[in-house]
């Protein structure tokens, strides 16, 4: 069977289409090649020569049909490449890195050497940054093909101007993220653990913070979702708001700080995995020390940001009248 390269052209494209567009692709498809085909034979070329141009210009037979069918090609589209690539850098930015410390802390705790340490940091991290790519860019890739709507629309209010003191959407969204992220850390812990020792598992905190304790970090946390969303509908940073955020702070750090000056914090079985270990009060207390500063610092970094962006905020207002 003589099949011309017109049919099985038309034929490759209808192919990736479904069927109840066939007969009207086809249809087209067929007037605009033969179309083309008289246009060059009416300046001189034979008509295999004429078959041959027109349908290399079409190009693959498949990118036509996902044209037709509105399919996208590409991964990510247009619509949410800065959405998806704003809230992927922005949790790479703070996920990792506390993977590195509390994996390298870990194996501290349990006696491995530097190298084990350092080995184990390192594959915890970059499996860590591996699935962060994978997960968040399989759930937009989905979003993309299956026709979601996040509801992220660009307005006038997002030019560069306004946007220096105000949260876009894909703020909000990072910051509830990274929340849920914290929530399912404290929940993995107490529940599955991130130590194992033999077949014993060791949670990081104490379980006898639960209920009351633990109560009063989720309930933190939850205001810290209750704030991101709170300033995202208020448009952008006020006084009041700065100063709420260094209220919440403040309660982060005095819960955490608290605990850890008491001996509260971590369970006793991670701290006597540190003693088994042959690591000596002295030791324990510079770990200890680290740590508060640690949240001192993410905490106060955190405050003055905040007051940073309110200023900014105050300058565009005042530049205005």
């Amino acid at each position: 069977m003589n099949t011309s390269l017109s049919e099985r052209y038309i034929a490759a494209t209808i192919n990736e289409l479904p069927a109840q567009m066939h007969t009207d692709v086809r249809a087209e498809l067929e007037a605009s090649i033969a179309d083309a085909i008289s246009a060059r034979m009416d300046h001189g070329e034979d008509r295999a020569t004429a078959e041959h141009a027109v349908l290399t210009e079409m190009g693959d037979p498949a990118v036509l049909a996902a044209g037709y069918a509105e399919r996208p090609l590409q991964l990510i589209g247009p619509r949410y490449y800065l959405t998806w690539w704003r809230l992927l850098r922005r949790l790479l930015f703070i996920v990792p890195p506390i993977v590195l410390g509390i994996s390298a802390l870990a194996q501290i705790l349990a006696g491995g050497t530097i190298g084990e340490v350092i080995a184990e940091a390192i594959i915890a991290t970059i499996s860590t940054i591996l699935h962060i790519c994978f997960w968040v860019t399989l759930a937009f890739a989905v979003i993309e093909r299956n026709g979601g709507d996040l509801g992220i629309r660009w307005t006038v209010k997002d030019l560069p101007e306004p946007q220096e003191h105000r949260r876009g959407k894909s703020d909000l969204i990072a910051s509830l993220v990274f929340l849920a992220i914290m929530l399912a850390v404290l929940i993995w812990d107490q529940t599955r653990t991130f130590i194992r020792v033999g077949q014993d598992a060791i949670s990081v905190l104490n379980s006898d913070l639960w209920p009351w304790a633990m109560a009063g970090l989720i309930a933190l946390i939850l205001l810290e979702a209750v704030f991101a969303i709170v300033l995202y509908a208020r448009g952008g940073w006020s006084v009041s708001m700065a100063i709420l955020n260094t209220v919440l702070n403040i309660a982060v750090f005095s819960w955490f700080v608290t605990l850890l000056v008491q001996g509260e914090l971590f369970s006793p079985e991670f701290v006597n995995l540190a003693v088994l270990n042959g690591l000596n009060q002295e030791v324990r207390s510079i770990l200890g020390i680290i740590f508060g500063f640690a949240v001192a610092a993410i905490c106060l970094g955190d405050s003055i940001d905040g007051v940073v962006k309110t200023r900014k905020a105050q300058r565009v207002q005042v530049n205005k009248m």
